[in-house]
């Protein structure tokens, strides 16, 4: 076991983001507006290195960690896991292993049957050769899919081809909880304090890094072709902190 050195991660800070204390660590925004987009960071993508992501399955992550505010009151995105770091360098589909969290008026409704919102442990891989494939059909069928009955029928194969898989995580937020996600070569699982909470998630191809944030924005992309991003003010301080980060 080895446990990750979080004083020591790159950081990103943008507007009013800090990161304070080093175990544990704490990574905080605070009197942002719409106006200006903050976010407090860690992160180990390798910039300007030949090969900047790399974390590879098979991989355990566990964290220790607890937020500012419950669930719908933090206000923003937040979390911890794994992505691709898809907005760096060349354009590409994203990749994420992670606990994400989502306020209002956030709506990323990736699986069916869970809310597009929220704090939960949450799998995509876009990139994937049959996600691909049916990307134009996707497109095509957006704007139908409003229709309860051709949503329910059509987005489940949409769903499974670019492999998201979602579930509330349905403990507080401001209390401690140890977190992990247990990285396989062809699936994956989450577990908070020990108790599986989603198993059996088609594993997100490698490579990818550890990322730990906090941010006052929002984005909202549904099946049906909804798509909107904006920030939301954040008048008092919020934050995230993690206590320590062990991989095995």
């Amino acid at each position: 076991m080895k446990q990750e050195d979080l004083p020591h991660l790159r950081r990103h800070l943008v507007g009013t983001g800090r990161v304070e204390g080093a175990r544990p660590l704490r990574l905080v925004i605070e009197e942002t507006t719409t106006q200006a987009y903050s976010d407090a960071q860690i992160d180990d993508y390798q910039r300007g290195q030949r090969e900047p992501l790399i974390r590879r399955p098979p991989l355990r992550l566990s964290v220790r960690a607890r937020f500012s505010h419950e669930a719908g009151v933090l206000r923003g995105t937040a979390g911890f896991g794994f992505w691709n770091y898809f907005l760096a360098g060349w354009p590409t589909m994203p990749r994420a292993l992670w606990f994400f969290y989502g306020s209002p008026p956030s709506d990323i409704a990736l699986a069916s049957g869970v809310p597009g919102r929220g704090w939960k442990a949450a799998a995509i891989d876009a990139g994937r050769p049959q996600g691909l494939a049916l990307f134009p059909v996707a497109l095509l069928a957006a704007p139908l899919m409003r229709f309860p009955m051709l949503y329910r029928g059509w987005w489940p194969p949409l769903q499974r081809a670019i492999g998201a898989s979602e579930r509330l995580v349905g403990v507080p937020m401001t209390a401690w909880h140890t977190y992990a996600i247990e990285w396989g070569e062809r699936t994956s699982r989450f577990l908070v304090d020990g108790r599986v909470i989603l198993d059996e998630v088609p594993s997100p191809r490698g490579p990818m890094c550890f990322v730990a944030w906090v941010d006052n924005q929002y984005l909202v992309a549904t099946p049906q072709g909804r798509l909107r991003w904006g920030l939301l003010d954040v008048p008092e301080a919020q934050w995230i902190e993690i206590d320590d980060a062990v991989y095995g």
